[in-house]
């Protein structure tokens, strides 16, 4: 198992914050180097595929997964909670009792997450959890094989309609061969009607909103 501190001076040396990471938290050997299924950029990108390659380096990914999910959740519902995390002035006590409540909070059991997590504050980096969780995901999606699609719509819609739309678009050039959908559905009012459908990097603009602002070009550039 990787030792805190072993995982302290591999974050402390990785490369700089807007730098694409691929290493683990303790220096490997040549042939022993974990390749991140995708790239990520920002220092929670850093931090992220930090930990994703010593998830893999203690054959403790699936617990990790579970446990960074769990505290992505918890920082989700409790904007005080990020307010706390981002404070500038925490001592060291502060930090320990944070992150002692954090692995408390979210069920999380394994060794590799606390360590993450006492990393973290000990480099004054507690701000970045919510940007790590949602990168760690990043990662998770695409070691599965996930395809992320995102719809929008202005209200919730149905088991019934996500099913089907599920359906049309795992049949379609968005998806590549042996991927699987991961399908979210979020709610935008201001959309008015109709669906935004985000696959990947690939966006169908379908709301009526859009069709609206279009409308609107057409008739100015006229006039």
């Amino acid at each position: 198992m990787l030792s805190r501190q072993a995982l302290l001076r591999s974050v402390r040396t990785a490369a700089p914050s807007r730098a694409v990471i691929s290493r683990s938290y303790a220096t490997p050997a040549a042939s022993d180097k974990v390749k991140a299924p995708v790239a990520l950029f920002g220092l929670d990108g850093t931090y992220a595929t930090a930990l994703y390659t010593a998830a893999i380096k203690t054959s403790s990914l699936e617990p990790t997964a579970k446990g960074i999910a769990a505290l992505g959740s918890l920082v989700q519902k409790d904007p005080k909670l990020v307010t706390i995390l981002h404070a500038p002035s925490l001592s060291a006590a502060d930090k320990s009792a944070i992150v002692e409540q954090l692995v408390k909070s979210a069920g999380v059991t394994g060794e590799t997450v606390k360590h993450f997590l006492t990393t973290l504050a000990e480099n004054n980096r507690l701000g970045l959890l919510p940007g790590v969780t949602e990168k760690f995901a990043q990662l998770i999606s695409a070691s599965r094989g996930e395809v992320e699609m995102v719809v929008t719509s202005a209200q919730p819609l149905d088991n019934k309609t996500l099913g089907r739309l599920e359906a049309a678009v795992a049949k379609s050039q968005y998806v590549g061969a042996g991927k699987k959908l991961k399908v979210t559905n979020t709610v935008n009012s201001e959309i008015l009607g109709g669906l935004v459908v985000e696959i990947g990097d690939r966006t169908i603009d379908l709301s009526v909103s859009s069709k609206i602002a279009k409308m609107n070009k057409l008739l100015n550039d006229t006039l």
